[in-house]
């Protein structure tokens, strides 16, 4: 369990003014002392993970953030700031409530719901507390979820809220596929991988393991082989791949390779609709064709590694759009979770396969450019485009 990437796990985050109960309700549902629990303001700095496994969700993380409200005059901001960044990646949200002032926490639940995150109410300390029938039905209105009264203290109403998040997950559960309908149980798959300088030594990158653990789970045949060793691989099959799925970066090698009855596409094209929506960035990439040489594109990678000098993200898809567009044509990269609030100044935002994000932090990412009139797309389609074969890859 501890191996599962946290993009692939559950993210149940916590929120609520300082000293609301957050840490102890963490800590509570979690059996552990996760979070320091103190009365003092601001305990909480930077948002807490817990990696866990909860009878009925599964694979979860629990986030632990600072108080929205916080006013300490040096830090307070920077620490709303990264509260509020978490927001991203949100499946479920769980607003901590400990006094009858809920301004605040309606302006979040605002929020949260505008990103379409399932939002519980907790009125916390119900053992010393006592709230008003009208705060119940105000928060109810608002997040469409009974509020569940509780103390971390005493334990009361914790297995409540652990009914109410398994009914959530229940209802938002999307059973996601990464090939989708490309590949049956029963059908050869064709993986070319290049082994280059982003190929951790002695690894596979995630993509390509996610991938491989798909076809097994579905009962399909994978073969794998690099784009050197390709036109072996096919002489050896007694039938053509029914499918092919390779690196964006050799696209076009492999498709000059490819039988004229497999199917081909990337895996960067796979994640595309496995963490966002493929439609949106096949469109996205159109917008590429009304580029000029004074036009802005950022390019976004969920990673945060060393860039190498073969790097996809900040070499090659840059030295293809400006063969197409020409020289001049402004390239930006942002990596990891450093995304601008303004995305209006870019005519294209270019996003990576994000194996390191949720799905819920891409479709975030998404919605933001579509509130801005900004279009998006991600790698692999961007060089299937500027290749000329998006037409001939076989979309999930």
């Amino acid at each position: 369990m501890a191996q599962i990437p946290q993009s692939e796990r559950l993210h149940i985050i916590l929120y609520g003014r300082t000293n609301s109960g957050k840490s102890s309700l963490i800590n509570a549902l979690t059996g552990q002392s996760v979070s320091l629990v103190s009365e003092t303001p601001g305990t909480t700095a930077d948002p807490v993970s817990k990696a866990i496994e909860m009878p009925g969700l599964g694979a979860c993380v629990l986030v632990d953030t600072a108080g929205f409200d916080d006013a300490d005059e040096k830090l307070g901001s920077l620490r709303v700031e990264r509260t509020d960044r978490t927001m991203q990646s949100a499946d479920i949200a769980i607003i901590v409530i400990s006094s009858e002032d809920i301004s605040l926490e309606l302006e979040w639940i605002k929020r949260l719901r505008l990103e379409e995150v399932p939002v519980i109410p907790v009125l916390n300390k119900s053992d010393v507390n006592s709230y008003p029938d009208r705060m119940f039905d105000v928060l109810k209105e608002a997040t469409e979820q009974s509020p569940v009264f509780l103390s971390s203290h005493t334990g009361v109403g914790i297995e409540k809220l652990r009914e109410v998040l398994r009914s959530i997950y229940a209802k938002e559960e999307v059973t996601g596929s990464i090939v989708g309908s490309l590949a049956v149980a029963g059908d050869i798959v064709l993986l070319v991988m290049p082994q280059d300088v982003q190929a951790p030594k002695g690894r596979l990158i995630l993509p390509q393991v996610q991938t491989i653990r798909e076809l097994l789970d579905k009962g399909c045949i994978p073969v794998c082989c690099t784009p050197e060793t390709m036109r072996s691989a096919l002489e050896g099959l007694s039938t053509p791949p029914k499918l092919i799925i390779t690196d964006s970066q050799v696209f076009g090698k492999v498709c000059e390779m490819k039988p004229d009855t497999s199917l081909l596409t990337s895996f960067s094209i796979l994640f595309a609709a496995y963490k966002g929506d493929v439609d949106c960035f096949v469109h996205g990439a159109e917008t590429i064709a009304r580029l000029t040489p004074r036009s802005r594109v950022l390019i976004a990678e969920a990673c945060t590694h060393a860039p190498e000098t073969e790097d996809i993200g900040r070499v090659k898809i840059p030295a293809l759009l400006r063969n197409r567009v020409g020289s001049s044509l402004q390239i930006e990269v942002v990596s990891g979770k450093d995304f601008p609030e303004d995305l209006t100044p870019y005519d294209l935002v270019i996003h990576c396969g994000a194996c390191m994000f949720t799905r819920r932090m891409v479709m975030s990412r998404l919605r933001q450019a579509q509130r801005q009139g900004v279009p998006m797309t991600n790698y692999g389609i961007t060089i299937a485009y500027l290749t000329g074969i998006l037409d001939k890859v076989a979309l999930p």
